[in-house]
This record gives C-alpha cells, structure tokens and sequence, in this order.
C-alpha cells in the first residue's frame, strides 16, 4: 500500500534509524493504552458537555463568550438554512462529535455532505469526517485550532475549513489540496464563496453582524429553488 508524500516525510527519518524496532513496540504499547483511553472517552461522555479527545487526552471546555455564541449561530443559521434550500446535507453545531482516525472533535460548526448524512439516524453520537468545518477562535483553543486540528482536518478528508476571529472580525478560508490547506481567503469584508456549499456566497459582516445575518438569510431563502 501505498503511502503520502506527508506520511512518507514523517516516516523516513526512523527507516534508517537502528532503534527502528524499539520504536515501533513503544509506538504500539502507547496506541494500545490510548485506545482504551478512547473507549472509556466514549462510555463516559453525555450530551451534557463538550468535550473532545485529542492526543491521547480529554479536554474540556469551558462556557463561551457571548461574542463567540453570536458568531457561531451567525455562521450556523446561514449553512443550515442554504443546505436545506438546497438539499445539499446536513449541518450540525458545536455538540456534534467528529470522529477522525486518532482524535475526536467537536467543531462549532459542520457540514455533511448527502452521502454522509444519509446514515444518520435520530440517535447517533458519533459522526463521521464532516466536508466542512469551521472553528470560532478563544484564547484557549486557538493553538488548537490552528495546530492538531488543522493539521488533521486537512488529513483526513476535511475539504473546507473557515478559521473566524470574532474580535476581529476576520475569516480565514482553507481549501484541501493534497492532504494540505491552502488558504483561498483571509478578510474582514466583501465575499466568500464556498465549493463545499455548492458555491454558496455571503457577506462576510453576516457572520459578526446580526442585522447584516438577517439580510443575507432572507437573500438564501429567496435563492430557493421553485416546484
């Protein structure tokens, strides 16, 4: 089977390493220890809490700010109601949990696809790679955000990521290339438009700005296809 270039760069420095076997049994035990760590994760969660597992370790998180609830539902009103217009899939908030090869998260805003929404059912808890993802930044998951997640969003399948600033008021657009991001876009005004969406546009102030969120909700709704 054949490898990425990325996981080929990672891997070739231990091939010709002699410590090569000691490695790989220290790579095994201490997978084998985080994937029971990861089973107990599951059995212990609720839906009372967000909480994530990354690296081997459960973090919690605290309440949010205020500006960061305005932007996430800003950013969360807008997808769902295009994707439903539309029939694109289906969009979740910040209480889904995504399940990657290693770690699980729970983005502030996903979109699926069709063909991954189809095996949802009413009782799911664990969902799969989401085809968009957007993360709204705090002071205590920003390293996170940029750092694991974006690297393992663009690993494993993500195909969109929007980083928001909501003090800033800036959104910083990736598209997937080859397993890596490429940021198409980094703004505090004009558009956005996203391939993941079917080519959805909106004003970047709809994402901050209330009165600006309502306008372009009602330019989605009037976007609806007829018959």
């Amino acid at each position: 089977m054949s490898m990425s270039p990325t996981l080929d760069a990672l891997i070739e420095p231990l091939i010709h390493s002699p410590r090569l076997p000691e490695i790989a049994e220290a790579l095994q035990i201490r997978l084998r220890d985080e994937t029971a760590r990861r089973r107990r994760f599951y059995s212990e969660m609720t839906d009372a809490e967000k909480v994530e597992f990354i690296d081997g370790k459960v973090v919690m998180h605290s309440p949010a700010r205020n500006m960061h609830l305005i932007v996430q539902q800003n950013i969360h009103q807008l997808l769902l109601n295009h994707a439903l217009i539309h029939n694109l899939g289906t969009v979740r908030g910040e209480k889904c949990l995504c399940v990657f090869p290693r770690n699980d998260y729970e983005p502030d805003v996903v979109f699926f696809g069709q063909a991954k929404a189809a095996s949802f059912t009413p009782h799911t808890m664990k969902f799969p790679v989401p085809d968009l993802a957007v993360e709204v930044l705090s002071d205590s998951t920003e390293h996170r955000d940029r750092g694991v997640k974006f690297d393992d969003y663009a690993a494993h399948g993500v195909a969109e990521y929007w980083i928001v600033d909501p003090e800033a008021g800036v959104v910083e657009q990736y598209l997937v290339c080859e397993g890596r991001f490429e940021l198409k876009l980094k703004s505090d005004s004009g558009e956005l438009t996203s391939p993941t969406l079917g080519g959805l546009t909106l004003p970047l102030k709809a994402c901050f700005d209330p009165l600006e969120n309502l306008a372009a909700l009602q330019t989605i709704v009037k976007s609806r296809p007829f018959g």
